[in-house]
């Protein structure tokens, strides 16, 4: 993060504009607005800067730049069409500390301006550090079709109630609860119809009311295979609403960044080595303790909950403790990383139908139908099988699937450190072991591995 975000109160304080034309006029304008007392510092002013002087809402300082203007000065912004003369004033700010924007010149800036959507007391600020201003203009225009314009009153009367609802519920988790009925529910629904007394009626009757119990629950969902943008939009609800997160070791950072900043993140992912049944029991239990305090718990997987992920035997235990639940699902890893890497799982003139597989089994058996999984025009795709790549490639021959099949390892599928390493089913293990390939990492089998190089679209190149 280049700038550190932050909202300005100049009720009241002096601000500085050198520069008397259309962009000063501009930033005077929101300027008034936000409750400054603005000086402007210029020769001559635009019409409506000279109306503004006229009427005293502005204070005008006629004349070239003087480093005695900043003097008071909270705030400097230059807005003048001399890059020579903002460069001065720049300069002067940095020597009396005062923070200083140059408009259109992030060189010659210590802030900058955003882009805003305004639903007052809402604020939504979008920069781009002043490098790309079109993005962030564009940006803005998107966000203003989402936000209805009754979110300000919402806002405003969420502040008038904010004592009595601390008041009414006390405890923080039912006050969460009713700020979330309060944004979501009928309030909300009356403002947006324009009917401001009706929205206060519900919202007495509800504080009026006694606060239910904390009723806690379990949401499953799948994180998908990094890429947050493969999110559900439950998924990214159940982050938000979330105060308690149970997390896998492969769920990746910009994942959890989405997540309620005051929602507590517990990693526990599996790792090599360790007693992997003992690690799923603590996590049995840490559902069933927190959701019985009353918490809303994520149990955050990587991919899909269902596929491969333990997730029916999670449900199971939360069944028997008595504990509430539901799934969100997840994009699989086969079908995420099949796709970032260009290949389609199934293809008429290739194959006709696509097995997931697991290369993990309980220590005592190998299940697997090796006879069925080597018959040809179909695709087999092998989850967490990094680690025995020798032994796959050497049963699949055996059983008859050709040993010219082609193959792909999909590296970090969808994430932007992806790589996507390809060959021939019999060098699969020594093409792994040249390359280096790590977990987490997805072996695709079968005649559609091929078509990786001819269809690649995301990441570099593969070597």
């Amino acid at each position: 993060m280049k700038l550190f975000p932050i909202f300005s109160d100049l009720q009241g304080r002096r601000v500085l504009v050198v520069g008397g034309g259309t962009v000063a006029t501009r930033k005077t304008q929101a300027l008034l607005q936000a409750g400054a007392q603005v000086t402007v510092g210029a020769p001559a002013l635009a019409p409506e800067l000279a109306r503004l002087a006229e009427q005293q809402a502005i204070t005008h300082v006629a004349g070239e730049f003087d480093p005695a203007w900043l003097d008071g000065a909270w705030l400097v912004i230059a807005a003048t069409d001399d890059r020579a003369t903002n460069a001065r004033v720049y300069e002067a700010s940095c020597s009396q500390q005062r923070f200083c924007n140059v408009v259109d010149d992030p060189a010659l800036s210590s802030f900058q301006v955003p882009s805003i959507v305004d639903r007052s007391p809402l604020i939504v600020a979008i920069s781009s550090s002043g490098v790309a201003p079109v993005l962030a203009r564009r940006l803005r225009e998107r966000l203003e079709s989402l936000f209805d314009h009754s979110l300000g009153a919402l806002g405003e009367l969420a502040a008038r109630y904010r004592p009595r609802i601390r008041a009414a519920r006390a405890d923080l988790g039912q006050r969460r609860r009713f700020y979330d009925w309060l944004l979501d529910g009928p309030v909300a629904a009356a403002l947006r119809r324009a009917k401001p007394q009706q929205a206060e009626a519900l919202l007495d009757a509800a504080l009026a009311a006694p606060a239910t119990p904390a009723s806690g629950r379990v949401i499953l969902v799948g994180a998908g295979p990094g890429d947050p943008g493969l999110l559900t939009l439950k998924a990214l609800r159940a982050l938000n609403e979330a105060d308690v997160i149970l997390h896998d070791r492969l769920v990746s950072p910009d994942i959890l960044a989405l997540a309620r900043r005051d929602a507590e993140c517990i990693s526990v992912g599996k790792r090599l080595g360790e007693d992997h049944n003992a690690t799923q029991a603590r996590i049995h239990t840490l559902m069933v303790e927190h959701a019985r305090a009353g918490q809303h718990v994520v149990r955050l997987k990587g991919g899909d909950a269902f596929i491969f992920g333990r997730g029916g035997e999670e449900l199971e235990h939360l069944r028997a403790a008595g504990v509430d639940y539901e799934v969100v699902p997840g994009i699989t890893a086969a079908l995420a990383c099949a796709a970032y890497a260009g290949i389609p799982l199934t293809h008429r003139d290739h194959a006709q139908s696509v097995r997931l597989v697991t290369a993990h089994c309980r220590a005592d058996e190998d299940s697997l139908d090796w006879d069925g999984l080597a018959r040809d025009r179909q695709t087999l795709a092998f989850y967490m099988g990094v680690g025995q790549l020798d032994s796959l490639s050497a049963r699949l021959i055996e059983h008859g699937r050709a040993p010219d099949t082609p193959f792909a390892l999909v590296e970090n599928g969808s994430r932007p450190q992806q790589r996507v390493v390809t060959g021939l089913l019999s060098q699969l293990a020594g093409i792994a072991r040249e390359q280096a390939v790590a977990a987490p990492a997805l072996l695709i089998v079968g005649e559609v591995a091929a078509l990786a190089d001819k269809l690649a679209w995301f990441g570099a190149p593969a070597p």
